[in-house]
């Protein structure tokens, strides 16, 4: 039986949300990113659902891309693997020779599988290697960050990346505890952030270490600058008729995702005109229902705990031509 964690999230409603533009009765192939593949459920639904539709499957993570070339073997050449970061979406196409795509696909944050195996150091549930690195071939990881910043530049990750009220009094902590010994562990970052945090503001808001551990991954992977950079690519990567879908877990990815989508779908034409002249027209437009993000069901939320903090949304090109 699947664990819930890795149950992927909205499965049912992001194919809803891709398959108008990939199930297409003039076309014999449609074409897909799917920009943080992952373990590949919501490829293989899409593959499975929309028999027009290929995939090019994109992720920085190696062991996530051995996993899901095992998963979607079944599909053959419908599936195409990139080791990418995702906000390489236009070097990617250059690349296999593709000017533009049909849908572009984002499940954003960490993944299960990272959560799940102990020595990638994401989780602050079990003692582990401070390490974070969703492409673990290179770069720094979190002990990097906490042995070698300035207090400031800590200070900034933990209040800008973790929203974190206490930021710093632990960025002070770290820095003094890592004169005695560098942070290697991950027991050892909880156990001083349980000692930095006030009794009182421990016991609300979830486990004390989750905000540290989500800003030490997000400063390891330079999510918010890939995110920055990979909306306006996607945007940029659809045709007519080809939609971008996002799932974001919290607010700082959701609210660059909202902006990227609020330009491009307004236009520049003062609100009190009766109507838009032809040609003046928004290129893109909101799919999304309400007030352009989507929340899962309870339902959900209690099937697959992850979809909790979940926000999706999508928007369509209807009219070619570049995003102002």
């Amino acid at each position: 039986m699947t664990n819930a964690s890795h149950v992927p999230v909205l499965l049912d409603r992001v194919v809803a949300l891709v398959a108008p533009s990939l199930d297409r009765p003039d076309r014999e192939r449609t074409l897909m990113i799917d920009a943080t593949l992952g373990l590949g459920g919501h490829t293989e639904a899409v593959l499975e659902r929309c028999p027009q539709a290929h995939v090019i499957g994109i992720d920085r993570d190696v062991h996530a891309l051995d996993r899901s070339r095992e998963r979607l073997a079944p599909y053959g050449d419908r599936v195409t693997f990139v080791h990418a970061v995702y906000d390489e979406i236009a070097d990617v196409l250059d690349e296999l020779g593709h000017p533009s795509v049909d849908a572009v696909l984002f499940d954003l944050g960490v993944s299960s599988m990272q959560l799940d195996l102990r020595e990638r150091g994401f989780a602050y549930s079990q003692d582990a290697p401070l390490d974070m690195r969703m492409d673990d071939t290179g770069g720094p990881t979190a002990a990097d960050v906490l042995n070698e910043y300035p207090v400031e530049e800590l200070t900034r990750i933990l209040k800008h990346y973790g929203e974190e009220r206490f930021a710093r009094r632990i960025a002070e902590a770290v820095v003094r505890e890592r004169a005695k010994e560098p942070f290697t562990t991950s027991g050892r970052l909880v156990e001083l952030l349980y000692a930095s945090i006030p009794a009182p503001a421990r016991r609300t808001g979830g486990h004390p270490a989750k905000r540290t551990f989500q800003a030490l991954r997000i400063e390891v992977n330079d999510e918010l600058g890939v995110l920055r950079r990979a909306i306006p690519a996607a945007v940029d990567a659809i045709g007519v008729g080809g939609r971008v879908v996002v799932m974001s877990y919290h607010s700082l990815e959701d609210r660059i995702t909202k902006h990227v989508f609020a330009r491009a779908t307004r236009n520049d034409l003062p609100p009190d005109l009766p109507f838009v002249p032809e040609g003046h027209e928004p290129a893109l437009r909101l799919v999304t229902r309400g007030s352009g993000s989507e929340k899962a069901s309870p339902a959900e939320i209690e099937a697959n705990p992850r979809a909790a903090s979940v926000r999706l949304r999508a928007v369509e090109r209807v009219h070619a031509g570049a995003v102002a």
